[in-house]
């Protein structure tokens, strides 16, 4: 079935966004439901970021590769929507979109939302085997430092300082919306950026 947009034909000369947010805050979802409901396709960071593996999330790609096979599938891609964090994937990304979406939601109820993925991601395999434990232990305390203002990793301090560095605007969503309600937020800030032809 044809993809069509909410609200008109794609982009002339099309569209790149940016969904970025700490983990657990909906950056995925936004993006997938974008592509969905939208022309815009959805690249995630993970994909890139990770080898694929089993059990996954183990083995990085080295950033050169990552930023490589990233960039192909970008520019091949007239409207596109990216979800998750480039922050250190080099100062060329701050000028290559037209739109950032920046969601914030409460640590308690994020830290809540990956507790629970992790459980569906890994099942009895999170109560029995060792390994899976020890990661998902060590990711549940990586991404509870998220709001840490000493944090040295992906923090919300690192998000808005990145953010300031952006030529393109930023809308902030909160994260507790209704999924339509943030796409119908994001749509209406992309037709005020995206109709120059």
């Amino acid at each position: 079935m044809q993809k069509k947009r909410m609200d008109s034909e794609p982009f002339e000369k099309g569209i790149k966004v940016l969904v970025l947010g700490a983990s657990g805050s909906g950056t995925t979802t936004l993006g997938k439901e974008l592509e969905r409901k939208t022309y815009l396709r959805h690249l995630d960071v993970d994909d890139y970021y990770w080898k694929k593996t089993e059990p996954p999330f183990r083995e990085k790609v080295p950033l050169s590769t990552r930023n490589k096979n990233l960039k192909s599938d970008f520019h091949r891609l007239a409207n596109v929507v990216v979800s998750g964090s480039l922050v250190s994937w080099g100062k060329e990304w701050e000028s290559a979109f037209d739109l950032v979406v920046f969601i914030r939601l409460a640590n308690k109820e994020r830290m809540g939302r990956l507790k629970k993925r992790e459980e569906e991601r890994y099942g009895d395999k999170l109560l029995t085997d060792t390994g899976i434990q020890e990661n998902s232990r060590a990711f549940l305390h990586w991404a509870n430092q998220y709001e840490n203002p000493h944090f040295k990793g992906r923090s919300l301090n690192a998000h808005i300082n990145w953010l300031k560095s952006f030529e393109c605007p930023v809308l902030e969503v909160d994260g507790k919306l209704e999924l339509s309600k943030k796409v119908e937020l994001v749509l209406r800030e992309m037709n005020g950026v995206g109709r120059t032809v």
